[in-house]
């Protein structure tokens, strides 16, 4: 389905970012997989895809915040790989409190990791696919960056903006055969939600009753990067469970 694609996933060393990782390398992807600091569980992962699914991995370090070092691994991978076809931005972080006692400082890390860190890759990665001709960018945003979600301002605004990049990447890549796309994830078993306060008030909301797993974010990602979705650009699909219905 991917074969001979290649595959660079930010903040793939656990959760939604492993499981996207995996199921690309499943389907014949080479994946390069980013993470900031997890690196014994990224080169763990490259050893599950190597054994598993006998596709080229390796495993960059980058902070996605740092536009030189997004540079430095995109031109890195490209020396490597030949080119790059996908691009997952994952890499997310969640810093909550409310409005009135958040710390700017936590306001901020939040807004140039989600945002800024998706603006620097798909910057870092734009010369590639419009040089080729061909690219899928899949941007991880959330249903808290449509409905707005009480204790997470930054968040929410982070990931409101993930879907304003999504649709402006897609109306000024199109024409070179590149599509942008956002998937906006609702509760999702992780590492990142498995402290979640008040869990089956959340559990209430949800039309199915229960919690995604990475697995659900994995399979449409899959789609988004494989040639069935090659007339879709700009859109923001949700996989939550019904709860942004």
């Amino acid at each position: 389905m991917l074969n001979e694609k290649v595959a660079v996933v930010t903040g793939a060393s656990r959760g939604i970012g492993a499981a996207i990782a995996e199921k690309l390398a499943a389907n014949g992807a080479a994946v390069a997989i980013l993470d900031i600091g997890n690196l014994e569980a990224a080169e763990a992962l490259k050893g599950k895809i190597a054994d598993n699914f006998g596709v080229k991995a390796m495993v960059y370090q980058c902070d996605v915040t740092d536009s030189e070092q997004c540079v430095e691994v995109v031109k890195n991978i490209v020396s490597e790989f030949g080119k790059i076809d996908i691009l997952v931005n994952n890499a997310g972080i969640t810093r909550d409190a409310l409005l009135v006692t958040m710390e700017e400082e936590n306001f901020d890390k939040v807004i140039d990791t989600n945002l800024k860190g998706c603006f620097n890759m798909i910057k870092a990665c734009g010369r590639n696919f419009i040089r080729n001709r061909y690219g899928k960018i899949i941007n991880i945003a959330s249903v808290s960056g449509l409905l707005g979600t009480a204790g997470q301002a930054n968040y929410a605004a982070s990931k409101a903006g993930v879907i304003a990049l999504t649709k402006v990447t897609a109306r000024e890549f199109g024409a070179k055969n590149v599509c942008c796309n956002a998937i906006a994830p609702g509760f999702i078993e992780t590492d990142m939600t498995k402290d979640l306060q008040n869990g089956e008030e959340y559990l209430k909301s949800i039309p199915l009753k229960r919690l995604g797993k990475p697995e659900d974010v994995a399979k449409l990602a899959l789609f988004l990067a494989d040639e069935a979705s090659d007339y879709i650009t700009g859109e923001v699909i949700r996989v939550d469970g019904g709860l942004a219905i």
